[in-house]
């Protein structure tokens, strides 16, 4: 474990309990020194989930409730011609990416819950799709872990391309933590790396396994609902939920194990323990993780010269406690953390977008911009 904070929650800021130097606390400026504001440019949002923007400065972004929609300049058109989703808890329309060549193909990548395969409930399934005329048309089923259950928690679900082309999803393990997660014949508690038609890629660390399911990257996970590619090292990072704290910055390695539930750093809702370890062997340890949970959701590097501070770190949305947090990294290691747009709401996604913007999508509220001083 490589710089292991465990902050404890005061009014306003947080505390390590392990080292209590001022690098290990979180930072929070006055307005002066911030260097920025927060300006609204989308309302009336309910619950924005994923976000991407197309080549014309477009923006794509996925509503909870089964909406997409495409706005520019502040109009809004809703596309039409999406799949039934499955609304229920954390699942329904949940993100959307481009893929890499999307000028010369046109292909959108999309997550949702969906009750395709029969029984109860529901599941996380990824498609493509191209827009024509604010509609989805060309539509092509990727992938859909199964089985269903009516269990309203863990879909997951980001979407990430690498350099070479290979396409990255997660799936939270849909709250069957000592059933999916440790299982590679189970999906659930995975990442999963596919080509870009969805295609299994014949390097997949089990694709030599009878029973596995092919396409699972890493297990172990419980419910990540951030995912970015590191733009200097090209190493693909997630962050996902803890329980009552333990949510955990991760970098992914091909057939790791992430230990959920068999080792963590965080307990049950009701304080009790789940497990007594922390660490195993054969188990990755996280980068670094939150005790208490902030809720993280969204994640993405800061690049370019919009933010010259910002630059080379982790930005990470809490949902928890209303702000997004810059990590801020030296190689892979934490040395620090402050806080952006504190008080702005639960914070569902942040992104930086091509125009080198950075977005904050705000649930019951909207879409935010930070634009420097």
């Amino acid at each position: 474990m490589k710089n292991i904070l465990l902050p404890l929650l005061c009014c306003t800021f947080f505390l390590s309990c392990a080292q209590r130097t001022k690098k290990d606390d979180v930072a929070i400026k006055t307005p002066a020194e911030r260097g920025y504001t927060t300006e609204r440019i989308v309302d009336n949002l309910d619950n924005p989930w994923g976000m991407t923007w197309l080549p014309d400065g477009s923006i794509l972004i996925t509503e909870k409730s089964g909406t997409l929609l495409r706005i520019q300049n502040g109009e809004k058109w809703e596309v039409a011609n999406l799949p039934e989703i499955y609304n229920r808890g954390q699942g329904g329309l949940l993100d959307i990416e481009l893929h890499p060549n999307y000028e010369e193909n046109g292909w959108l990548y999309i997550t949702y819950a969906s009750t395709e395969g029969g029984g109860n409930g529901g599941n996380t399934k990824l498609i493509r799709a191209k827009l024509e005329n604010n509609a989805l048309v060309q539509i092509e089923d990727l992938y859909k872990a199964m089985p269903n259950t009516s269990k309203g928690q863990h879909f997951g679900s980001r979407i990430e391309f690498d350099t070479e082309g290979y396409l990255y999803v997660t799936i939270g393990e849909r709250g069957e933590r000592d059933v999916n997660p440790q299982d590679i014949t189970r999906d659930g508690g995975k990442v999963y790396r596919l080509h870009d038609d969805g295609r299994i890629p014949e390097d997949n660390p089990f694709v030599n396994d009878a029973d596995a399911k092919k396409a699972i990257y890493t297990y172990g996970n419980r419910n990540p609902q951030g995912m970015a590619l590191h733009p200097d090292t090209g190493e693909m990072w997630i962050h996902e939920h803890g329980p009552k704290g333990g949510d955990e910055i991760n970098i992914l390695k091909k057939g790791a194990n992430y230990g959920w539930p068999v080792v963590s750093y965080g307990v049950n809702y009701s304080g009790t323990s789940f497990t007594d370890e922390t660490s195993r062997p054969d188990m990755e340890q996280p980068i670094y993780y939150w005790v208490p949970s902030i809720a993280p959701c969204g994640m993405d590097f800061v690049t370019g010269d919009r933010y010259p501070e910002w630059t080379g770190h982790l930005l990470v949305g809490s949902l928890k406690f209303n702000y997004v947090e810059l990590v801020k990294l030296k190689g892979n290691e934490v040395v620090g953390r402050e806080k952006i747009a504190e008080g702005i709401g639960r914070v569902r996604n942040v992104k930086q977008a091509p125009d080198g913007y950075i977005y904050i999508a705000v649930e019951g509220d909207g879409l935010y911009k930070v634009v420097p001083n």
